[in-house]
Order: structure tokens, then sequence, then C-alpha cells
């Protein structure tokens, strides 16, 4: 199942930047990972400053 952020995001960016298949791209108001892009790979929850991603 694939990550997912939540409204908790701030739009920094340091999650798409860490991404290893680029699947984390700007939204409105906030960040969004592609469903169907994401390996759950967990490299964006960890680089997450606010804690808004999570396994989906």
């Amino acid at each position: 199942m694939a990550y997912v952020i939540s409204d908790s995001c701030v739009s920094c960016g340091a999650c798409a930047g860490e991404c290893p298949v680029g699947a984390i791209a700007e939204g409105d108001g906030k960040y969004e990972i592609n469903a169907d892009t994401c390996i759950d790979c967990g490299t964006c929850a960890g680089t997450c400053p606010t804690g808004a991603i999570s396994e989906g």
C-alpha cells in the first residue's frame, strides 16, 4: 500500500527530493504521492520534518 501525505504537510519539498522513483509532486496546498508509482520504501516518511507521511 502506498504512502500518503496528511494535511500536516508544510510543502517544504524534503520528501520529493528523496523519493527514488519520483512519486512525489507538489499538489494543491501540499505534496502528494502517486500511488501507482510509489514502491513503499518509506524513505519519504523518514525525511518528513512534520511527520505528515504514513503508510496508507
